[in-house]
């Protein structure tokens, strides 16, 4: 019996008892009313709800007694072992052996679609993150928010939302034209040019331009210059994809900023002149001192913006606008922007923006703030000279370490990693503990194979021992997990959760065994254990999987 399926028994036992203390009280009953938790203390069952302590007040009844008469139907319910009524109201249901085994054939038979949930369904959510300039590598910074933006798409569509992860390439101004002087200065063996990008991946890259453009020297500089930048951003662009695909990290969208800026042949106008005007016709927009402006502080923002100056360039904002409009057009109601620590005055202008285009920005945007994260003894970049960079941590710590160090606490936490502890391979070390746990289910897989111990036989009744209650509660609560932690857009509950599993997992290896002792022969108990060990890997494995991070067979 699963959560879902107790939850629904109670909730139709529910409806008459309520209609019996005040008529048409179950019309305004919901499902989602009845919410099942595990006790703290598992004496207590396996189940607790409080929905009679909701509902008394309602239904005009006392709390505790109608939960007496709630308890008293939920005991017949097959299945249940006992339903028992605690303190001012609470019904602590305890599962028979049988109806709490069962769980594990569900797990084994619903493979990876174990713990997908339709929480998020009918959502459809544009997420952004990482979206550094394409004029260097990536470095320590991003690489936390690559992480984190990726296991919270995977958990947001896990939980049947319709994400697209987007990549926000800001190929377009003036940082791209220094980019390109950059380059162009270290081909030509010139000194980088006052303000611009220094750094061996400058000249690395101005080696591969003259290797594509072999003549681009003999050219007037405009001409030079132009090849430059465009050549080397491509070859950056790449390198910046091939980054993040190596971090287990890939975008459904890469979403330059040149389209905004590029004029549309059939109107004649920019995405961004289209934004203005679309941004005027709800009324935000006014004109004064030779600019345009948003009345952004109509929706809480500290000033309002100018848009457009009075020498007719746009702003970055103008640009900000355009692409947020962009992501409506594109069928996204809910837009999430993931921001760094430095990023904090944005905040205000993105929800300011949002109102002004006539969304509402407590339900249609959400801007997520991350924490600066460091890295004990961590050395500079020998290309980039003045940055820490993601190719070069992974191959220190190894991507799985650090993909699951940084999805295992909250963004907004100011976060140390501690490569030596991350490399051990010790119980000490979390991404090791867990993958471990993992690996040992493989393990018991194969040796169970050998000593002729199948699945061919599950009784879930002899799943009875302490070790095997205590493991399968948890696993019963792996779905509402992953729909907690795509509600909250915390993907660190997924990893905190398994290593809660794995150490259910050890304890449970240690006092039940899967394969006979000597000469004892193969039971139905045994096969039943099998039946555990691999749901509990697959388990470890989905929720690996939500955090971008393997599951090793062998360690």
């Amino acid at each position: 019996m699963t959560p879902d399926d107790l939850s629904a028994a109670l909730f139709d036992l529910l409806l008459p008892l309520a209609e019996r203390h005040r008529e048409g009280s179950s019309a305004e009953l919901r499902r989602e009313d009845v919410v099942l938790e595990r006790p703290k203390n598992r004496d207590h069952g396996d189940w607790a709800s409080n929905i009679a302590m909701k509902l008394a007040k309602k239904l005009g009844t006392n709390p505790r007694e109608f939960a007496t008469e709630l308890a008293a139907a939920l005991a017949d319910v097959p299945g249940v072992a006992t339903a028992e009524v605690a303190g001012p109201g609470f019904i602590n249901v305890r599962l028979d052996a049988a109806a709490a085994g069962a769980l594990a054939q569900v797990i084994v038979n619903a493979g990876a679609d174990y713990g997908r949930n339709e929480s998020q369904a009918g959502t459809a959510i544009n997420l952004e993150f990482v979206s550094a300039n394409p004029t260097g590598p990536l470095h320590i910074g991003h690489t936390r928010w690559a992480a984190l933006g990726d296991s919270i798409a995977r958990v947001l569509k896990a939980s049947g939302a319709t994400v697209a992860s987007e990549y926000y390439i800001n190929d377009a101004g003036s940082q791209m034209d220094t980019f390109g002087a950059s380059v162009l200065a270290a081909m030509k063996g010139e000194p980088t040019p006052e303000g611009g990008y220094p750094g061996a991946y400058i000249a690395e890259l101005g080696r591969q331009v003259l290797e594509l453009e072999p003549n681009v020297l003999e050219l007037p500089h405009d001409e030079a210059l132009a090849i430059a930048r465009e050549r080397a951003y491509q070859l950056q662009l790449v390198e910046i994809e091939k980054s993040l695909a190596s971090f287990n990290v890939h975008f459904d969208v890469w979403f330059s900023e040149r389209e905004l800026h590029a004029t549309n042949p059939e109107t004649g106008m920019s995405a961004i002149d289209d934004a203005v005007e679309r941004l005027r016709q709800q009324g935000h927009v006014f004109d004064e001192d030779d600019a345009v402006w948003v009345r952004t502080t109509d929706f809480g923002d500290d000033k309002d913006r100018v848009i457009r100056r009075g020498n007719s360039i746009y702003t970055y904002f103008a640009a900000d606008a355009a692409y947020y409009l962009s992501k409506s057009d594109r069928g996204f109601q809910h837009k999430i922007y993931l921001l760094g620590a430095d990023h904090h005055g944005y905040v205000h202008r993105l929800r300011a923006l949002a109102g002004a285009a006539g969304d509402n920005p407590d339900t249609d945007i959400e801007i997520l703030i991350g924490q600066l994260v460091s890295v004990n003894g961590a050395k500079l970049s020998k290309r980039a000279g003045n940055i820490i960079e993601l190719d070069d941590l992974q191959a220190w710590i190894g991507t799985d370490a650090l993909r699951y160090s940084l999805a295992r606490y909250p963004a907004d936490s100011p976060l140390t990693l501690d490569p030596e502890q991350l490399k051990k391979r010790s119980n000490d070390n979390p991404v090791f503990y867990v993958q471990y746990a993992h690996a040992r289910t493989r393990s018991v897989d194969r040796n169970a194979e050998a000593a002729g111990v199948d699945r061919s036989v599950f009784a879930p009744e002899l799943l009875n021992h302490e070790t095997e209650s205590a493991l399968l509660g948890a696993l019963q609560e792996f779905p509402r997990i992953v729909a907690q932690a795509a509600e909250l857009r915390e993907p660190h509950r997924i990893a905190r959760y398994i290593e809660e599993v794995a150490g259910l997992y050890h304890r449970w290896y240690d006092n039940c065994r899967v394969i006979p002792l000597g000469d004892e022969p193969v039971g139905d108990v045994h096969r039943s254990r099998l039946w555990l060990n691999d749901a509990t890997g697959q388990v470890i494995r989905n929720g690996l999987d939500l955090v971008g991070v393997t599951a090793p067979d062998r360690m």
